[in-house]
C-alpha cells in the first residue's frame, strides 16, 4: 500500500472547482482546503506504483486550475 499527501496549489478563483474534482478521484481518500502556500491537501491511498503515478500525474495534475503540486509519501520508521 502506498499512502501519500498531495499538496495542491490552484489558480485564484479556481480552488472550489478543483477541490470538488479532487474529492471525486477514486484514490483520494480525503481532501481538505487549507490556508498557507497550498490550497488543498489530499490523502492518496493506492495498492501499486502504477496507480500512484496515475493518481498524481493523470488525475490530479491534469485538473484545469491546478498550478502546482508537491507529494509527500508516507513512510514507516
Amino acid at each position: 500500500m502506498i499512502s501519500a499527501y498531495g499538496l495542491i496549489s490552484t489558480e485564484p478563483g479556481k480552488t472550489a472547482e478543483v477541490f470538488q474534482r479532487v474529492k471525486s478521484i477514486e484514490d483520494v481518500k480525503k481532501a481538505e482546503c487549507v490556508t498557507g502556500p497550498y490550497d488543498i491537501v489530499a490523502r492518496i491511498e493506492v495498492d501499486s506504483s502504477e496507480k500512484f503515478t496515475k493518481a498524481v500525474f493523470g488525475d490530479i495534475r491534469s485538473i484545469a486550475g491546478v498550478t502546482s503540486t508537491a507529494t509527500l509519501i508516507v513512510t514507516e520508521l
